[in-house]
């Protein structure tokens, strides 16, 4: 048994994102604010971590709710743990973004005792994998253009737009983007939930047309039929579950209802390591694919891990493009190496923005 002996939070002080934007109606990059490293002790002297940037949110929940009720556990029993949390959602409705966090200090802390990367402990699938370009939002037409050139040039065989938000606009910014990359690039547009349903519908015929490889959430996803309605109207598959509550639960929904082409899943928003894999093996069961959402060291884990995934998402930002160095020079991700989650070695500077918290 490793047993716990303690959970904390220590604060942080995260220095600004570079400025960026995202769609009308959403903020862009976030100011200078207070993160926190929450960690598991063990009697064995094996202490797992995991990061945040929700820091004096966590540190409250950790403190007033979760250390005295997990204190004596086994930190190895992450299943049990996992249904605990869950137990005490009930009454703490804890955000979606800080649900997790317990679990993945507790998957570094298992690779840590194993001597192994977290990839491992859940059976690596692949040593690499491509990353596709994940856009921030551009001023005009010509500027998406020349930043696509550049994620050509940088190695990304993919490219996703995060848009304005405004139908037409965005519309006609995917036709052009497709007439200028030519068949050859994959394309993939992410609305961030700015639409009701009959913009998601004209749009979607639009991205049909110019053959896009996915539509992701385009709706917000409170009500899984306005989904199915969608689904029914367009032929573009639909990417659906990025921020819907429930983790696998809520994901069952979405894939019963028909709407589901490919779901999403990520350490982030759907309960640590154990969400996202039970999200994964769920749509693996229907034949989908499960694309993990956001950059970052755990996703890096879970790309390697989970076989029905095909890109690992990289933001790019700025105007000549920044990217993870993560990003090798042929526009792949190499499997991490270091016990753990590998925290220590993870690419997340305070110099670049934070799609796993901010990106919509």
């Amino acid at each position: 048994m490793m047993r716990i002996t303690n959970i904390t939070v220590d604060l942080v002080d995260l220095a600004a994102e570079p400025p960026f934007q995202w769609r009308t109606g959403l903020p862009g990059s976030e100011p200078e604010l207070v993160g926190g490293v929450l960690r598991v002790w063990t009697a064995d002297g094996v202490v797992g971590e995991a990061h945040t940037r929700r820091g004096v949110i966590v540190k409250d929940i950790v403190e007033r709710r979760l250390r005295e009720e997990l204190i004596g556990a086994n930190a190895l029993s992450r299943e049990y743990l996992w249904h605990r949390v869950w137990e005490l959602d009930r009454v703490e409705e804890i955000p979606i973004y800080a649900f997790g966090l317990l679990d993945l200090a507790l998957w570094d802390l298992a690779g840590k005792a194993a001597d192994l990367p977290v990839h491992r402990l859940l059976g690596t699938f692949r040593e690499s994998i491509p990353a596709y370009a994940s856009t921030i939002t551009y001023s005009s037409v010509e500027e998406y253009l020349d930043v696509a050139d550049q994620c050509l040039e940088r190695g990304f065989k993919a490219i996703k737009l995060h848009a304005w938000g405004d139908a037409r606009r965005d519309a006609h910014l995917c036709r052009r983007l497709r007439e200028h990359v030519g068949d050859d690039v994959e394309l993939m547009y992410d609305g961030s939930a700015g639409f009701g349903l009959s913009d998601a519908v004209y749009l979607g015929k639009e991205l049909s047309n110019a053959g896009f490889l996915w539509y992701e959430e385009p709706m917000r996803e409170f009500n899984v039929t306005a989904h199915r309605w969608l689904s029914e109207a367009v032929d573009v598959p639909l990417l659906v579950g990025e921020t819907s509550d429930g983790a696998h639960m809520n994901m069952a929904d979405f894939i019963h209802a028909g709407c589901a082409s490919y779901v999403r899943t990520s350490a982030t928003f759907k309960g640590g390591i154990t969400g996202a894999m039970r999200i994964a093996h769920l749509a693996e069961s229907f034949l989908l694919k499960a694309e993990v959402h956001g950059m970052g060291i755990a996703h890096q884990h879970l790309c390697m891990a989970i076989p029905n995934t095909t890109y690992y998402e990289a933001l790019v930002w700025g105007n000549p493009i920044q990217t993870g160095s993560e990003i090798r020079a042929d526009g792949t991700v190499a499997a991490p190496d270091e016990p753990g989650i590998g925290w220590s070695s993870a690419s997340t500077g305070d110099d670049r923005p934070r799609q796993s918290a901010a990106i919509a």
